[in-house]
Protein backbone atom coordinates (compact mmCIF):
# COMPACT_ATOMS: atom_id res chain seq x y z
CA UNK A 1 0.00 0.00 0.00
CA UNK A 2 1.12 3.64 -0.64
CA UNK A 3 2.32 5.71 1.41
CA UNK A 4 -0.23 8.61 0.29
CA UNK A 5 -3.55 7.69 -1.95
CA UNK A 6 -2.58 8.07 -5.52
CA UNK A 7 -5.47 7.89 -8.18
CA UNK A 8 -4.86 6.18 -11.03
CA UNK A 9 -6.53 7.19 -14.74
CA UNK A 10 -6.04 5.16 -17.62
CA UNK A 11 -2.76 3.79 -15.99
CA UNK A 12 -1.07 7.11 -15.68
CA UNK A 13 -0.08 8.06 -11.88
CA UNK A 14 -1.56 11.49 -10.96
CA UNK A 15 -0.26 13.82 -7.87
CA UNK A 16 -1.01 11.72 -4.27
CA UNK A 17 -3.26 13.83 -2.01
CA UNK A 18 -2.15 14.85 1.28
CA UNK A 19 -2.43 13.30 4.65
CA UNK A 20 -5.09 16.72 5.89
CA UNK A 21 -7.12 16.11 1.93
CA UNK A 22 -7.41 12.44 2.96
CA UNK A 23 -8.42 12.95 6.37
CA UNK A 24 -10.75 15.92 5.77
CA UNK A 25 -12.39 13.30 3.18
CA UNK A 26 -12.71 10.84 6.52
CA UNK A 27 -14.23 13.20 8.36
CA UNK A 28 -16.80 14.08 6.22
CA UNK A 29 -17.54 10.51 5.67
CA UNK A 30 -18.09 9.35 9.11
CA UNK A 31 -19.74 12.88 9.61
CA UNK A 32 -22.14 12.24 6.93
CA UNK A 33 -22.85 8.17 8.06
CA UNK A 34 -23.78 9.71 10.96
CA UNK A 35 -26.69 12.14 10.23
CA UNK A 36 -27.92 10.18 7.56
CA UNK A 37 -32.00 9.34 6.86
CA UNK A 38 -31.49 7.29 10.52
CA UNK A 39 -30.86 10.13 12.28
CA UNK A 40 -33.51 12.50 10.71
CA UNK A 41 -35.58 9.79 11.59
CA UNK A 42 -35.16 8.52 15.11
CA UNK A 43 -34.31 12.42 15.97
CA UNK A 44 -37.64 13.49 14.90
CA UNK A 45 -39.34 10.44 16.27
CA UNK A 46 -38.20 10.92 19.81
CA UNK A 47 -38.28 14.59 20.02
CA UNK A 48 -42.02 14.03 19.38
CA UNK A 49 -42.57 11.21 22.35
CA UNK A 50 -39.97 12.99 24.45
CA UNK A 51 -39.74 16.98 23.79
CA UNK A 52 -36.66 18.68 25.57
CA UNK A 53 -35.53 15.35 27.16
CA UNK A 54 -34.47 14.18 24.12
CA UNK A 55 -31.41 16.66 24.54
CA UNK A 56 -30.08 14.26 26.84
CA UNK A 57 -30.07 11.32 24.58
CA UNK A 58 -28.18 13.71 21.96
CA UNK A 59 -25.57 15.23 24.51
CA UNK A 60 -24.91 11.51 25.43
CA UNK A 61 -24.08 10.50 21.80
CA UNK A 62 -22.12 13.54 21.04
CA UNK A 63 -19.68 12.62 23.79
CA UNK A 64 -19.86 8.74 22.89
CA UNK A 65 -19.07 9.90 19.54
CA UNK A 66 -16.25 11.82 20.80
CA UNK A 67 -14.79 9.06 23.00
CA UNK A 68 -15.33 5.96 20.06
CA UNK A 69 -13.85 7.71 17.46
CA UNK A 70 -10.96 8.94 18.55
CA UNK A 71 -10.17 5.57 19.80
CA UNK A 72 -11.33 3.86 16.63
CA UNK A 73 -9.29 6.27 14.81
CA UNK A 74 -5.98 5.97 15.98
CA UNK A 75 -6.12 2.33 17.26
CA UNK A 76 -6.39 1.43 13.71
CA UNK A 77 -4.15 4.34 11.93
CA UNK A 78 -1.56 3.69 14.37
CA UNK A 79 -2.05 -0.30 13.14
CA UNK A 80 -2.03 0.18 9.82
CA UNK A 81 -4.73 -2.75 9.62
CA UNK A 82 -8.70 -2.46 9.24
CA UNK A 83 -10.50 -3.42 11.98
CA UNK A 84 -11.67 -7.20 10.85
CA UNK A 85 -7.89 -7.42 10.62
CA UNK A 86 -7.29 -6.45 13.90
CA UNK A 87 -9.91 -8.40 15.42
CA UNK A 88 -8.43 -12.04 13.89
CA UNK A 89 -5.30 -10.86 15.72
CA UNK A 90 -6.67 -10.27 18.99
CA UNK A 91 -8.70 -13.79 18.78
CA UNK A 92 -8.73 -16.00 15.60
CA UNK A 93 -11.97 -15.67 13.79
CA UNK A 94 -13.51 -12.81 15.67
CA UNK A 95 -12.62 -11.00 12.94
CA UNK A 96 -15.06 -13.03 10.88
CA UNK A 97 -17.83 -12.80 13.31
CA UNK A 98 -17.50 -8.57 13.52
CA UNK A 99 -17.46 -8.08 9.82
CA UNK A 100 -20.51 -10.03 9.83
CA UNK A 101 -22.62 -7.80 11.94
CA UNK A 102 -21.12 -4.88 10.62
CA UNK A 103 -22.00 -5.91 7.15
CA UNK A 104 -25.24 -7.03 8.37
CA UNK A 105 -26.35 -4.27 9.84
CA UNK A 106 -24.77 -2.00 7.22
CA UNK A 107 -26.71 -3.61 4.93
CA UNK A 108 -29.98 -3.43 6.74
CA UNK A 109 -29.39 0.19 7.35
CA UNK A 110 -28.36 1.10 3.57
CA UNK A 111 -32.38 -0.07 2.62
CA UNK A 112 -33.11 2.69 4.36
CA UNK A 113 -30.51 5.37 2.93
CA UNK A 114 -31.58 4.61 -0.16
CA UNK A 115 -35.22 4.70 1.08
CA UNK A 116 -34.51 7.96 2.48
CA UNK A 117 -32.68 9.15 -1.00
CA UNK A 118 -35.30 7.78 -3.16
CA UNK A 119 -38.30 9.79 -0.20
CA UNK A 120 -36.41 12.66 -0.90
CA UNK A 121 -37.03 12.85 -4.70
CA UNK A 122 -40.41 12.33 -3.74
CA UNK A 123 -40.58 15.26 -2.09
CA UNK A 124 -39.12 16.89 -4.06
CA UNK A 125 -40.55 15.81 -7.97
CA UNK A 126 -43.32 13.81 -6.98
CA UNK A 127 -42.38 10.39 -8.07
CA UNK A 128 -43.08 7.05 -6.37
CA UNK A 129 -40.17 6.64 -3.43
CA UNK A 130 -39.73 3.42 -5.16
CA UNK A 131 -38.38 4.63 -8.27
CA UNK A 132 -36.66 7.51 -6.36
CA UNK A 133 -34.60 4.77 -4.85
CA UNK A 134 -33.65 3.22 -8.13
CA UNK A 135 -32.57 7.05 -9.13
CA UNK A 136 -30.28 7.13 -5.85
CA UNK A 137 -28.96 3.88 -6.51
CA UNK A 138 -28.21 4.52 -9.73
CA UNK A 139 -26.10 7.59 -8.73
CA UNK A 140 -24.29 5.57 -5.89
CA UNK A 141 -23.33 3.36 -8.49
CA UNK A 142 -22.13 5.76 -10.82
CA UNK A 143 -19.54 7.63 -8.13
CA UNK A 144 -18.03 4.27 -6.92
CA UNK A 145 -17.35 3.30 -10.22
CA UNK A 146 -15.57 6.85 -11.22
CA UNK A 147 -11.85 6.29 -11.75
CA UNK A 148 -10.95 8.74 -9.60
CA UNK A 149 -14.08 7.46 -7.30
CA UNK A 150 -12.01 8.20 -3.64
CA UNK A 151 -11.94 11.58 -4.48
CA UNK A 152 -15.54 12.14 -6.17
CA UNK A 153 -16.87 10.37 -2.77
CA UNK A 154 -14.79 12.48 -0.87
CA UNK A 155 -15.77 15.67 -2.77
CA UNK A 156 -19.53 14.54 -2.75
CA UNK A 157 -20.24 14.07 0.60
CA UNK A 158 -18.58 17.02 1.60
CA UNK A 159 -20.76 19.54 -1.27
CA UNK A 160 -23.82 17.55 0.78
CA UNK A 161 -22.76 18.40 3.96
CA UNK A 162 -22.67 21.87 3.71
CA UNK A 163 -25.95 21.91 1.88
CA UNK A 164 -27.48 20.15 5.25
CA UNK A 165 -25.87 22.69 7.36
CA UNK A 166 -27.05 25.35 5.69
CA UNK A 167 -30.80 24.03 5.24
CA UNK A 168 -31.56 23.04 9.06
CA UNK A 169 -29.99 26.96 9.66
CA UNK A 170 -32.83 28.35 7.47
CA UNK A 171 -35.27 26.26 9.44
CA UNK A 172 -33.96 27.32 12.82
CA UNK A 173 -34.22 30.89 11.73
CA UNK A 174 -37.56 31.17 10.62
CA UNK A 175 -38.63 28.78 13.75
CA UNK A 176 -39.36 30.16 17.50
CA UNK A 177 -37.26 27.44 19.53
CA UNK A 178 -37.32 26.88 23.28
CA UNK A 179 -33.52 27.74 23.93
CA UNK A 180 -33.67 27.52 27.38
CA UNK A 181 -36.15 24.51 28.02
CA UNK A 182 -33.76 22.34 25.63
CA UNK A 183 -30.68 23.67 27.44
CA UNK A 184 -32.21 22.60 31.41
CA UNK A 185 -33.32 19.39 30.05
CA UNK A 186 -30.48 18.37 28.30
CA UNK A 187 -27.94 19.12 31.43
CA UNK A 188 -31.39 17.88 33.83
CA UNK A 189 -33.84 15.24 32.06
CA UNK A 190 -36.67 14.79 33.79
CA UNK A 191 -37.16 11.32 32.04
CA UNK A 192 -34.49 9.26 30.69
CA UNK A 193 -34.81 6.84 28.26
CA UNK A 194 -32.44 4.37 27.37
CA UNK A 195 -34.07 2.39 24.04
CA UNK A 196 -33.82 6.59 22.58
CA UNK A 197 -29.95 6.62 23.65
CA UNK A 198 -29.41 2.90 22.52
CA UNK A 199 -31.32 3.88 19.24
CA UNK A 200 -29.75 7.42 18.50
CA UNK A 201 -25.95 5.92 19.44
CA UNK A 202 -26.14 3.21 17.78
CA UNK A 203 -27.65 4.93 14.51
CA UNK A 204 -24.81 7.88 14.53
CA UNK A 205 -22.03 5.79 15.89
CA UNK A 206 -22.66 2.17 16.16
CA UNK A 207 -21.97 -0.70 13.37
CA UNK A 208 -20.56 0.39 10.15
CA UNK A 209 -20.32 4.52 11.08
CA UNK A 210 -17.87 3.75 13.79
CA UNK A 211 -15.31 2.44 11.28
CA UNK A 212 -16.21 4.50 8.20
CA UNK A 213 -13.46 7.26 9.08
CA UNK A 214 -10.56 4.82 10.16
CA UNK A 215 -11.34 2.49 7.27
CA UNK A 216 -10.74 5.66 4.88
CA UNK A 217 -7.76 6.81 6.06
CA UNK A 218 -6.44 3.23 5.83
CA UNK A 219 -7.54 2.93 2.22
CA UNK A 220 -5.85 6.24 1.55
CA UNK A 221 -2.74 5.15 2.52
CA UNK A 222 -2.55 6.73 5.87
CA UNK A 223 -0.35 4.92 8.76
CA UNK A 224 1.25 4.64 11.67
CA UNK A 225 1.89 7.37 14.88
CA UNK A 226 3.57 9.92 12.56
CA UNK A 227 -0.09 10.31 10.75
CA UNK A 228 -1.47 10.79 14.60
CA UNK A 229 -1.62 14.72 13.94
CA UNK A 230 -4.26 14.04 10.85
CA UNK A 231 -6.09 11.93 12.69
CA UNK A 232 -6.90 14.08 15.62
CA UNK A 233 -7.71 16.81 13.21
CA UNK A 234 -10.37 14.73 10.90
CA UNK A 235 -11.67 12.79 13.73
CA UNK A 236 -12.03 16.02 16.00
CA UNK A 237 -13.52 17.64 12.53
CA UNK A 238 -15.97 14.88 11.61
CA UNK A 239 -17.38 15.04 15.44
CA UNK A 240 -17.81 18.79 15.20
CA UNK A 241 -19.89 18.93 12.09
CA UNK A 242 -21.57 16.07 12.75
CA UNK A 243 -22.66 17.33 16.39
CA UNK A 244 -23.49 20.84 14.52
CA UNK A 245 -25.95 18.81 12.41
CA UNK A 246 -27.66 17.10 15.30
CA UNK A 247 -28.03 19.91 17.59
CA UNK A 248 -29.69 21.92 14.97
CA UNK A 249 -32.48 18.97 13.96
CA UNK A 250 -33.09 18.82 17.29
CA UNK A 251 -33.57 22.33 18.40
CA UNK A 252 -36.13 22.53 14.93
CA UNK A 253 -37.58 19.44 16.21
CA UNK A 254 -38.61 20.64 19.64
CA UNK A 255 -39.86 23.90 18.25
CA UNK A 256 -42.28 22.46 16.21
CA UNK A 257 -43.86 20.21 19.00
CA UNK A 258 -43.74 22.72 21.40
CA UNK A 259 -45.87 24.59 19.53
CA UNK A 260 -48.07 21.24 19.92
CA UNK A 261 -48.02 20.04 16.45
CA UNK A 262 -48.10 16.14 16.19
CA UNK A 263 -45.79 14.37 14.07
CA UNK A 264 -46.35 12.63 10.98
CA UNK A 265 -45.54 8.12 12.15
CA UNK A 266 -44.58 7.60 8.67
CA UNK A 267 -42.50 10.73 7.99
CA UNK A 268 -42.01 12.19 10.93
CA UNK A 269 -38.85 14.05 10.07
CA UNK A 270 -40.82 15.55 7.04
CA UNK A 271 -43.38 17.20 9.43
CA UNK A 272 -40.87 19.36 10.91
CA UNK A 273 -39.90 21.26 7.70
CA UNK A 274 -43.78 21.06 7.17
CA UNK A 275 -44.99 22.85 9.96
CA UNK A 276 -41.73 25.26 10.49
CA UNK A 277 -42.14 26.45 6.79
CA UNK A 278 -45.15 25.03 5.16
CA UNK A 279 -44.63 23.86 1.29
CA UNK A 280 -41.64 25.85 0.53
CA UNK A 281 -39.86 24.05 3.81
CA UNK A 282 -41.10 20.71 2.43
CA UNK A 283 -39.17 21.14 -0.37
CA UNK A 284 -36.35 21.48 1.53
CA UNK A 285 -36.96 18.63 3.56
CA UNK A 286 -37.02 16.86 0.00
CA UNK A 287 -33.23 18.20 -0.41
CA UNK A 288 -32.11 17.61 2.98
CA UNK A 289 -33.15 13.97 3.27
CA UNK A 290 -32.14 13.11 -0.72
CA UNK A 291 -28.41 14.44 0.89
CA UNK A 292 -28.49 12.57 3.77
CA UNK A 293 -29.63 9.29 2.05
CA UNK A 294 -27.03 9.94 -0.50
CA UNK A 295 -24.43 10.70 2.18
CA UNK A 296 -25.02 7.98 4.06
CA UNK A 297 -25.35 5.09 1.28
CA UNK A 298 -22.03 6.16 0.22
CA UNK A 299 -20.92 6.55 3.71
CA UNK A 300 -22.61 2.25 4.22
CA UNK A 301 -21.25 0.46 1.16
CA UNK A 302 -17.44 2.03 1.60
CA UNK A 303 -16.92 0.48 4.63
CA UNK A 304 -19.63 -2.78 4.57
CA UNK A 305 -17.41 -3.70 1.72
CA UNK A 306 -13.96 -3.09 3.83
CA UNK A 307 -15.06 -5.31 5.85
CA UNK A 308 -14.66 -8.34 3.31
CA UNK A 309 -10.84 -7.09 2.56
CA UNK A 310 -8.60 -8.97 4.85
CA UNK A 311 -5.59 -8.67 2.28
CA UNK A 312 -2.29 -6.43 3.88
CA UNK A 313 -0.29 -6.96 0.57
CA UNK A 314 0.07 -4.77 -1.80
CA UNK A 315 -0.04 -7.62 -4.35
CA UNK A 316 -2.89 -8.65 -3.03
CA UNK A 317 -4.66 -5.48 -2.56
CA UNK A 318 -4.63 -5.01 -6.56
CA UNK A 319 -6.19 -8.61 -7.23
CA UNK A 320 -9.33 -7.41 -4.48
CA UNK A 321 -9.31 -4.07 -5.89
CA UNK A 322 -11.03 -5.75 -9.21
CA UNK A 323 -13.70 -7.50 -7.57
CA UNK A 324 -14.39 -4.29 -5.62
CA UNK A 325 -16.59 -2.63 -7.70
CA UNK A 326 -18.66 -5.95 -8.07
CA UNK A 327 -19.47 -6.18 -4.74
CA UNK A 328 -20.16 -2.52 -4.31
CA UNK A 329 -22.44 -2.29 -6.98
CA UNK A 330 -24.07 -5.53 -5.50
CA UNK A 331 -24.60 -4.11 -2.05
CA UNK A 332 -26.54 -1.16 -3.64
CA UNK A 333 -28.85 -2.95 -5.91
CA UNK A 334 -29.50 -5.57 -3.30
CA UNK A 335 -30.45 -2.79 -0.18
CA UNK A 336 -32.57 -0.92 -3.83
CA UNK A 337 -34.58 -4.06 -4.14
CA UNK A 338 -35.51 -4.98 -1.05
CA UNK A 339 -36.60 -1.48 -0.26
CA UNK A 340 -38.46 -1.30 -3.62
CA UNK A 341 -40.25 -4.61 -2.55
CA UNK A 342 -40.75 -4.47 1.34
CA UNK A 343 -40.80 -0.20 2.16
CA UNK A 344 -40.93 1.20 5.30
CA UNK A 345 -38.03 3.13 5.48
CA UNK A 346 -38.45 4.86 8.78
CA UNK A 347 -39.24 1.92 10.93
CA UNK A 348 -36.21 0.07 9.40
CA UNK A 349 -34.04 3.30 10.60
CA UNK A 350 -35.56 3.29 13.80
CA UNK A 351 -34.77 -0.30 14.73
CA UNK A 352 -31.72 -1.14 13.05
CA UNK A 353 -30.32 1.81 15.08
CA UNK A 354 -31.03 -0.37 18.14
CA UNK A 355 -29.11 -3.10 16.61
CA UNK A 356 -26.12 -1.01 15.51
CA UNK A 357 -26.14 -0.37 19.25
CA UNK A 358 -25.99 -3.65 20.13
CA UNK A 359 -23.01 -3.90 17.98
CA UNK A 360 -20.73 -0.56 19.36
CA UNK A 361 -19.57 -1.90 22.83
CA UNK A 362 -18.74 -5.18 21.37
CA UNK A 363 -16.45 -3.46 18.44
CA UNK A 364 -15.28 -1.05 20.49
CA UNK A 365 -13.79 -3.40 23.20
CA UNK A 366 -12.09 -5.49 20.80
CA UNK A 367 -10.23 -2.37 19.85
CA UNK A 368 -9.02 -1.10 22.83
CA UNK A 369 -8.16 -4.92 23.67
CA UNK A 370 -5.67 -4.57 20.78
CA UNK A 371 -4.74 -1.21 22.17
CA UNK A 372 -2.61 -3.08 24.52
CA UNK A 373 -0.74 -5.43 22.13
CA UNK A 374 2.58 -4.99 20.92
CA UNK A 375 1.81 -7.33 18.26
CA UNK A 376 -0.72 -5.25 16.48
CA UNK A 377 0.02 -1.72 18.05
CA UNK A 378 3.97 -1.61 17.92
CA UNK A 379 5.52 0.67 20.87
CA UNK A 380 2.55 3.19 20.41
CA UNK A 381 1.04 4.08 23.89
CA UNK A 382 -2.37 4.63 23.84
CA UNK A 383 -3.43 7.76 26.09
CA UNK A 384 -4.45 6.30 29.05
CA UNK A 385 -7.53 8.68 29.05
CA UNK A 386 -9.17 7.47 25.79
CA UNK A 387 -8.70 3.90 27.11
CA UNK A 388 -10.60 4.65 30.11
CA UNK A 389 -13.34 6.77 28.87
CA UNK A 390 -13.32 4.07 26.21
CA UNK A 391 -14.29 1.11 28.52
CA UNK A 392 -16.72 3.56 30.17
CA UNK A 393 -18.75 3.73 27.12
CA UNK A 394 -18.37 -0.57 26.75
CA UNK A 395 -20.18 -0.23 29.85
CA UNK A 396 -22.58 2.03 29.60
CA UNK A 397 -23.75 0.99 26.10
CA UNK A 398 -24.01 -2.76 27.47
CA UNK A 399 -26.17 -1.25 30.34
CA UNK A 400 -28.61 0.56 28.20
CA UNK A 401 -28.76 -2.11 25.90
CA UNK A 402 -29.78 -4.25 28.89
CA UNK A 403 -32.21 -1.63 29.52
CA UNK A 404 -33.41 -0.92 26.50
CA UNK A 405 -34.43 -4.69 26.45
CA UNK A 406 -36.04 -5.09 29.69
CA UNK A 407 -38.58 -2.10 28.87
CA UNK A 408 -39.11 -3.22 25.72
CA UNK A 409 -40.08 -6.72 26.76
CA UNK A 410 -42.47 -5.08 29.85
Amino acid sequence: MKNKETEFVDKKMIKPRSSRSIAMGAAFLMAMAAVGPGFLTQTATFTGQMGANFGFAILICIVVDFIVQMNVWRIIVVSGKRAQVIANEVLPGLGYVLSFLVAVGGLLFNIGNIGGAGLGLNVLFGISPENGAVIAACIAIAVFVAKNAMTVMDHTVQVLAVVKIAILIYIICVMSVPYKAAVTHTFMPTDINFYSIVTIVGGTVGGYISFSGGHRLIEGGMKGEKELKYVNEGAITGIGVASLIRILLFLAGLAVVTMGYKLDPANPAASIFKYAAGNFGYKFFGILLFAAGMTSTLGSTFTSISFLNYTEKAAAQEKIAKYNRLFVISFIVISAVIFYFVGQPAKILVVVGAINGFILPVALAILLIAARKKKIIGSYHHPWILSLTGWLVVLFMLYASVEAVIKLIH
